[in-house]
């Protein structure tokens, strides 16, 4: 009991009371003028030793003070929490207006005093560590303790509070996966020859779990801000880095800096905070930034590979009761980041407990989707698909070559993992198709039917928004879909292709080499992809047959027959509709595909409504000339030949 109470007496508290003591009995003595105490009789008191000091040592130690720039950083202590200070302080000046610590005392009465120590360059003042409250006074202005250094030295670490809305304090995950846990060992290893590394690629979350991983080894702590964040005026800027450099040296801590796209200013502004940084920096982004800045380490974050993977789903679900074949499917499908993983087996274990209809199995499929759409909204227009198999009128052909595009995805695993097709042809094992036919000819719904039966969602990419006519742009555009789909191996259709695609093998000018390059460029995706990529064209025969051998399936979506067309009707009239004297044999007459079928059958069907009667041919008719104008197109008496 008696070695824990004497513990607890020499705390950094009292230890630095003591110096504190010192220190002021340096300031009597100044003030006593006497000749004996002046030229050193007593002896100058030794500093105080224990493991409560520690914090003033660590402050010396950091930031290299001088014994003079130590005590003078007591004196502002004593300032802050002796009651006598300031008596003693004005006694010591023979002014009672000076009862504070000044420079002149300082010079006075302490011991080794050296002029340099107040320069704006020195550590007291570059740190801020003490401040003057008037410059036009360098001797007899006031001496303050910066409050964040006050209560370093009595023990009680924080952020300084001018940081926090720019920092955040980024906590280190309770475990890595194998290469995400060496990627971070790497990083670790990079300070150790500069202040500065960088890791990309991944998400956000996932660079910022290696970067705290990485810190934490190198036995510091890790905070985080957007790049977005840094002042782009250089006095602000230089204002900020000091305050975060002295921050970094107090905690001991790492600066993790969020680059993503950046205004010019900004961008500027980010290189030059980064040039300046004397302590443990880390640079996120999803690509490398160019910089002259040499790098300690340049990490990207890896890709787990299917058994890395497979460990880690069987590790987040081995309470939920997932078969080895079940959480293979999820593997095949979902490239998901460790950290969504833990959310989605979080969130089934929330909702198996109360769900009626699926199954644990079912509940992670849910969950994986969920998640793997994250990023994707905003890149596409997504479908909940609703058409099955009945939904589509094709011939036999077209529609059997459907199902073996379903089948390519849906075993893929099998196929490329358990009997090794992945190792031998290694490339080109993306699933890709080309869907070619008119408008409303059923593309994008045999694309919906492909995601239902993969339990899919169906991502609808206009190409023509894709395209841009600055060079590298249609790229950059392109991989930020392709890198957001792959979390959950969507069903990605591009539509309009032919703003994209064409004749090029033949190169007569720069803009006809730079589309070659975005054509190669999306098919090497498309090839690479774990999910299924459809491109939809009108005009195949302008495509270059080059082009077209690296599509692995290509389905011919023909203008539908007459007893197609009809069949179409029946499919798109509900049964519980109030029909009078509907034919589709008749309605089939109209020489328009699926599209506008179903465009005219729901125009009739509110027109019918409109008037409270029952739907009929006369509805039918009036709103197939209204699809007409549409087409720039005439009803012709053929075509509605015994409707009314």
């Amino acid at each position: 009991m008696g070695t824990d109470t004497h513990a607890r007496s020499a705390s950094p508290t009292a230890s630095l009371t003591a110096e504190i003591q010192r220190v002021l009995a340096r300031v009597d003595a100044h003030a006593a003028r006497s000749d004996d105490t002046r030229s050193g009789a007593p002896e100058r008191a030794p500093a105080v030793t224990g493991p409560g000091i520690a914090p003033l040592d660590a402050l010396v130690t950091c930031f290299g003070l001088t014994p003079f720039e130590r005590d003078l950083v007591l004196l502002t202590a004593a300032h802050e929490l002796e009651p006598t200070a300031s008596a003693r302080c004005a006694a010591a000046s023979g002014d009672p207006e000076r009862a504070y610590p000044t420079f002149s005392l300082a010079l006075a009465a302490l011991d080794e005093p050296h002029w340099s120590a107040l320069t704006p360059v020195a550590p007291l003042r570059r740190w801020r560590i003490v401040e003057q409250t008037d410059e036009s006074s360098l001797t007899t202005s006031r001496l303050r303790l910066d409050e964040r250094i006050l209560h370093f030295l009595l023990g009680s670490p924080y952020l300084d509070a001018r940081l926090h809305g720019q920092l955040r304090r980024t906590p280190v995950p309770d475990a890595l996966t194998p290469s995400y846990d060496l990627a971070a060992s790497r990083l670790a290893e990079g300070w150790t020859t500069a202040m500065l590394v960088e890791v990309t690629g991944g998400d956000l979350r996932s660079r910022a779990d290696i970067a705290a991983a990485a810190a934490a080894r190198s036995g510091l702590g890790l905070y985080s801000m957007s790049a977005e964040d840094i002042p782009t005026e250089p006095v602000e800027r230089d204002r900020f880095a000091r305050l975060w450099q002295r921050e970094a040296i107090l905690l001991p801590s790492a600066l993790l800096v969020e680059a993503g796209e950046l205004e010019r200013d900004q961008r500027a502004a980010t290189e030059a905070f980064l040039a300046g940084v004397a302590v443990p920096a880390v640079v996120s982004s999803e690509d490398p930034l160019r910089s002259e800045r040499s790098y300690g380490a340049r990490v990207a974050v890896p890709r787990l590979d299917d058994e890395e993977q497979l460990a880690l789903w069987t590790g987040e679900f081995e309470d939920v009761g997932l078969e080895r074949g079940e959480l293979r499917s999820l593997v095949a499908q979902f490239q998901l980041p460790p950290h969504v993983v833990r959310s989605a087996a979080a969130a089934v274990r929330r909702r198996l407990p109360d769900e009626d209809e699926l199954d644990a199995a079912g509940l992670a499929w849910r969950a994986g989707l969920d998640e793997a759409r994250i990023g994707m909204d905003e890149l596409g227009r997504r479908i909940a698909p609703q058409a099955g198999w009945d939904d589509l009128v094709l011939h036999e052909r077209q529609t059997n070559v459907l199902r073996e595009i379903v089948a390519h995805v849906r075993q893929r695993a099998t196929v490329h993992q358990e009997w090794g097709f992945g190792d031998t042809l290694r490339r080109g094992l993306g699933v890709t198709a080309m869907f070619a036919g008119g408008s409303g000819t059923g593309k994008t719904l045999a694309a919906e039917v492909m995601a239902k039966e993969l339990g899919l969602d169906l991502f609808v990419i206009d190409l023509s928004q894709v395209v841009s006519k600055y060079i590298g742009e249609t790229e950059k555009n392109l991989r930020r879909v392709f890198d957001a789909a792959e979390r959950g191996g969507a069903l990605l259709l591009f539509d309009e292709a032919d703003a994209l695609f064409g004749k090029r093998s033949e190169v007569k000018d720069s803009h006809d080499r730079y589309a070659n390059l975005e054509v190669s460029y999306l098919l090497m995706r498309m090839e690479a992809y774990r999910g299924l990529a459809i491109l939809t064209t009108n005009m195949k025969k302008a495509l270059d047959t080059a082009f077209l051998r690296r599509i692995r399936f290509v389905v011919d979506f023909p203008f539908p027959a007459e007893h197609e067309r009809a069949e179409i009707w029946r499919r798109v009239l509900p049964p519980q509709a109030p029909l009078k004297d509907i034919a589709p044999e008749l309605l089939a007459q109209l020489t328009v595909a699926g599209g506008s079928i179903r465009n005219i059958a729901l125009s009739g069907a509110f027109l019918a409504a409109e008037e409270g009667d029952f739907l009929q041919m006369r509805h039918m008719l009036a709103a197939a000339r209204t699809e007409y104008l549409k087409l720039e197109r005439s009803l012709t008496p053929t075509e509605v030949r015994g409707w009314v």
